[in-house]
């Protein structure tokens, strides 16, 4: 696999972009004690595309999205995020991301509807929250269950209560970690609105699936296992084949 053997960066159709870019990371390592996570990644998202990141467990892809989240500090590395320089302008960046990850970040023992009021004030959203909120639960088909308690629920509610979380301030940045999980079609089907792409809508998103991260990104990033880089570039510029070759499996 030539093309994959080093990392590659390439420019992508449009050719270079003339604004800072939404997302520029350079040589970003992060360590686990001694363990290295991520290992020397560089990567740049222009605003308005989305990145894809693929490869096999183990390989830093949720480690990334937490940096890029400013929920960890890098170890070694520059990470400029919506124009903020990480970690220092941390305080300046969370209020203008939407973070999905593997845990939903809601309070079990309270409602959806409680949860999403919570998050509202914490984003300074009290006089528009009440309407986005009920906006929000219709269109992921949660509005019959809002007031049931979160534990309550199956793991396609939650998710679906997990996506409202994330959007309900109307983020600038979208770090998506398998935001799919847990949710038959019809669900899927539901939530893409809010997160799925969209004119003007950056995002990064983690997958496991190759077809569908090659075709949602614009760029992608390939990480192999133990967080070193094999590819990062125009999704145009990576096989299938290729892609699926980095977990280690056949083409």
């Amino acid at each position: 696999m030539a093309e994959t053997a080093a990392v590659q960066r390439e420019t992508g159709p449009r050719g270079p972009v003339a604004s800072a870019p939404a997302i520029a990371v350079a040589r970003l390592r992060r360590d686990y004690g001694e363990r290295p996570a991520l290992r020397d990644v560089t990567l740049e998202l222009a605003a308005g595309e989305t990145l894809a990141v693929l490869g096999p467990n183990g390989a830093g892809k949720t480690t990334l999205l937490r940096v890029l989240a400013a929920l960890l500090r890098p170890t070694a590395g520059e990470v400029s995020v919506l124009g903020c320089s990480l970690p220092r302008e941390a305080w300046k960046l969370r209020g203008r991301v939407g973070y999905l990850g593997h845990e939903p970040l809601l309070y079990r023992d309270l409602t959806g509807v409680e949860n999403l009021r919570f998050q509202a004030r914490l984003h300074g959203l009290e006089d528009l929250g009440t309407e986005r909120i009920s906006r929000l639960l219709d269109w992921v088909g949660m509005s019959r269950h809002a007031d049931d308690l979160v534990r309550s629920l199956s793991a396609g509610m939650v998710q679906r209560l997990a996506v409202c979380r994330a959007a309900l301030h109307e983020p600038d940045l979208l770090l998506l970690d398998e935001p799919r999980s847990h949710l038959d079609p019809e669900a899927a089907a539901l939530v893409e609105p809010l997160i799925g792409a969209a004119p003007g809508r950056t995002r990064v998103i983690v997958t496991h699936d190759v077809e569908d991260g090659l075709a949602e990104g614009d760029r992608v990033l390939a990480l192999r296992a133990g967080g070193a880089a094999a590819y990062e570039g125009p999704a145009s510029g990576l096989s299938a084949g290729d892609a699926r070759a980095i977990y280690g499996a056949a083409p």
